[in-house]
């Protein structure tokens, strides 16, 4: 307090010291509660700069293994279609028998006949087919020619004559048909 000359008495200096205490007190709170905000927002920064690392890697990893997932996918697709197309091969002997065994008529009826049918049911269900038909244009990325001979009655070059007929998985010719083929004049 002041008395009637206007100095301070013990009391009023008592008052501005607890004042500036609590000032001093508040100021270094403030101080530290600032350190603290700005090292949870260093360590913040950082834990996000490593977690989005961290993302990334996974990201990396998993398109890795999606690719992986496809190759593998690939490799044992195109393993089971070498596998049949290396199969169906062997059994070519075995077809080009049983075509001739139905030309000559040896393949009406009987149980030789049915076997025949199974095989070959079989194999188209695996993708296999024959080709090569007289009056078919001839292709040469189908068709083998073994002769060619001048017609009058073709247009384009024609099959006439099939010796041996082409055999397929799928898009992979195994064997080309092996034709006479007929050339316009």
């Amino acid at each position: 307090m002041n008395d009637s000359t206007g100095f301070n008495t013990p009391d009023d200096d008592n008052a501005e010291d607890a004042l500036s205490a609590a000032e001093s007190i508040i100021n270094d709170a403030a101080a530290d509660i600032e350190a603290d905000e700005s090292a949870a927002d260093s360590a913040l920064d950082k834990a996000e700069a490593k977690a989005a690392e961290h993302l990334a890697d996974l990201q990396r990893l998993q398109a890795e293994y999606v690719n992986y997932r496809k190759r593998v996918d690939r490799d044992r697709a195109a393993a089971s279609e070498l596998a049949t197309a290396r199969t169906i091969e062997a059994l070519i002997p075995t077809l080009d028998d049983i075509l001739a065994a139905r030309e000559h008529g040896d393949l009406e009826d009987g149980p030789f006949a049915a076997i025949a049918t199974k095989l070959e049911t079989a194999l188209a269900q695996l993708g296999w087919s024959s080709f090569g038909a007289v009056g078919e244009a001839f292709d040469p990325s189908l068709h083998e020619a073994l002769m060619s001979q001048p017609s009058a009655d073709v247009t384009e070059p024609t099959i006439t004559t099939v010796a041996q007929p082409g055999h397929r998985v799928g898009d992979r010719i195994l064997r080309p048909a092996r034709v006479i083929v007929a050339q316009p004049e």
